[in-house]
């Protein structure tokens, strides 16, 4: 069975659309064509000279990565830099490179699903949803077919919020028109003046699914001139941002907390702020850099904030009201290759799937 690079790429965006990825994210297809046929694929946390050694032994052709190896655009390919070595090795190589970073970082099925089931603690919400992500569509449909659009918007990924799906409003009202000779209206005469009994239907959905939503108006709507609107909304989703809130099944004291956390993680070590004498209960966690977080966190009255790359000054930030830790920024992302590995296997089982031996942490811990 042949499968493409494109073929994983749609399986990628459809669980992690690139829309949520951040402003200066680079993620994405940045080495190969979306026709090349896949061999195997090998997913990694960094992309170094070692991972494309690994990636030519275990014949993989397609390598996925969370952190992407270009940040800002480049005018030329002469291995003056480590970025641009990697890139000319995987092109000698035929190695097609995809980047999958903050985008499954803002999913609730995601990078923070994954660290929560492994903590295991019970998903609240995410610590700081993602504005501007959502738009209303508002549409004018003949009474007699209302039901029949509204299902397929619902189908198409429309009217859910929160825990809630099929959500809608609607009110009946009169829609005029009066088309020409070169029309073919559904009801009523060309050149006479007509009132149409129509449902006016509102639905919200995340602009990711615009394009989707749209077709299904298209095609589901019996008017050959159809009446709508797409609105921006201010609206949040409890399911889409970065981070996550959460509780323990059982509050544990701060000392016990931090054992547990280096047992289930695999930590080498782990930096904290001062006891705060309280126990802990209520989790809040940023994968990654995650500082700009901590007076979410502090607002949110959890308990402890967990989180990486944190200075030294953030630590005071605690007050005695928070215990802030810092797990390492590798340490809290490794889990990313196990994730989308499990996704992927679900999806294509007709080919080897490796997770990278390679331990790209260029960090070093002397004990």
């Amino acid at each position: 069975m042949e499968i493409l690079v494109k073929d994983i790429i749609y399986q990628l965006e459809d669980l992690a659309p690139i829309e949520y990825a951040e402003s200066y994210d680079n993620i994405g297809l940045i080495v190969g064509s979306y026709d090349q046929k896949i061999k195997n694929i090998l997913i990694t946390l960094d992309i170094t000279k070692e991972v494309i050694i690994e990636s030519i032994n275990k014949k993989c052709n397609f390598i996925i990565s969370f952190h992407p190896i270009l940040f800002k655009p480049i005018k030329s390919l002469t291995g003056n830099t480590f970025s641009e070595r990697v890139i000319i090795s995987a092109i000698k190589y035929n190695i097609a490179i995809y980047i999958i970073h903050t985008n499954l970082d803002s999913i609730w099925e995601g990078t923070h699903s994954y660290l929560s089931k492994l903590l295991e603690f019970n998903r609240e919400k995410v610590l700081l949803p993602r504005k501007g992500i959502m738009k209303k569509l508002t549409t004018y449909v003949p009474i007699s077919h209302a039901e029949k659009v509204r299902n397929s918007l619902f189908e198409a990924g429309a009217g859910n919020i929160s825990n809630y799906s099929h959500c809608s409003y609607n009110f009946d009202g009169f829609g005029s028109f009066m088309g020409n000779e070169k029309t073919k209206p559904f009801s009523g005469k060309k050149g006479v003046f007509h009132m149409e009994k129509e449902t006016c239907i509102n639905v919200i959905f995340p602009y990711h699914k615009l394009n989707v939503i749209k077709k299904a108006l298209f095609t589901s709507h019996p008017y050959e001139e159809i009446a709508y609107e797409i609105y921006n909304i201010e609206n949040i989703s409890s399911y889409l941002g970065i981070g996550v809130v959460g509780f323990l099944t059982e509050e544990m004291n701060e000392y016990d907390f931090l054992i547990y956390l280096k047992n289930k993680m695999n930590l080498p070590c782990i930096r904290h702020s001062p006891f705060t004498g309280k126990k802990i209960k209520k989790v809040t966690m940023i994968a990654g850099s995650g500082s700009f977080g901590i007076e979410t966190a502090i607002k949110e009255k959890a308990n402890v904030f967990i989180s990486s790359d944190l200075k030294y000054h953030d630590f005071f930030k605690s007050e005695n009201k928070i215990l802030i830790v810092d797990i390492g920024h590798y340490e809290s992302e490794k889990c990313t290759k196990h994730l989308l590995k499990y996704f992927l296997k679900k999806k294509f089982v007709h080919i080897s799937i490796f997770e990278s031996e390679i331990h790209t942490n260029p960090v070093k811990y002397f004990y």
